[in-house]
């Protein structure tokens, strides 16, 4: 299967869970943000690229829909309810998404 992570600006939560899902039981995992000045910006080609689609707030979600409503409306969308309160690759962070992600990618 394959992910796509969305946050802000791609350089904690999305890039943390890009990290830590890729490759996981086959899965490949990549990440983008939903921001102007975002590390890498997200596409028509990565939503397009994507099975299942994580976004870490419900502001999120509501970008891509607003923006690419015809790419994603066939694809899984989930929004996990992960604000903004975590560095890179924190501990708290990634027990909370394989709490969170894990149900939808086993």
């Amino acid at each position: 299967m394959k992910l796509l992570f969305l946050c802000s600006q791609n350089k904690r939560r999305s890039l943390t869970a890009e990290k830590i899902f890729n490759g996981v039981n086959g899965h490949t995992a990549r990440s983008a943000g939903t921001e102007n000045n975002s590390r890498i910006k997200v596409t028509v080609g990565l939503l397009g690229w994507a099975d299942i689609i994580f976004c870490m707030e419900k502001k999120h979600a509501q970008r891509i829909k607003m923006k690419y409503q015809d790419v994603i409306e066939d694809k899984k969308l989930v929004v996990l309810n992960i604000y903004d309160d975590y560095q890179f690759m924190e501990e708290s962070l990634i027990d909370i998404l394989e709490s969170e992600v894990n149900e939808f990618i086993t």
